[in-house]
């Protein structure tokens, strides 16, 4: 599957379609999640959970991570740690329905972009992303 493609403008890489990946042991949050990306231009890959993800080989293609914070097996915060295990710099927007300020600290302080609390909306979630894909290495501007 192609990820990045010549743009024409400098002959420098750059990604074909921002690639986003979403994890979430809610299929109906997955479904309406990766929707909406789709609809706005992003590749996205869904997961039912962290380790899923994580052996999917995706994540060194991807700008930015969406996942739930409690899911069966693998926390989002287990997840994180995961990640960062991994040495991928990956930004991270985090997504719960039971988000409280103790949770938004931990992951603020552990470098997630943001965390939203379900249900939220479409245009709190294409922010998050968006400051989400201006912090992916290879970002411009």
């Amino acid at each position: 599957m192609e990820k990045r493609g010549l743009s024409a403008s400098n002959g420098r890489s750059t990604p074909a379609k921002p690639v986003v990946c979403v994890v979430d042991d809610d299929q109906a949050v997955r479904l309406a999640v990766s929707t909406l990306l789709r609809s706005r231009g992003f590749e996205v890959h869904a997961y039912a959970g962290g380790p899923e993800f994580m052996l999917s080989g995706t994540a060194e293609h991807a700008q930015c991570l969406i996942a739930d914070i409690r899911m069966k097996g693998m926390s989002g915060f287990e997840l994180q740690e995961a990640v960062k295990a991994a040495a991928l710099p990956l930004p991270i927007v985090f997504i719960s329905g039971h988000a409280d300020d103790d949770a938004r600290a931990r992951a603020l302080e552990a470098g997630a972009i943001a965390l939203l609390n379900k249900p939220f909306s479409e245009s709190a979630l294409l922010g998050a992303v968006r400051v989400a894909l201006r912090t992916a290495p290879g970002a411009e501007g």
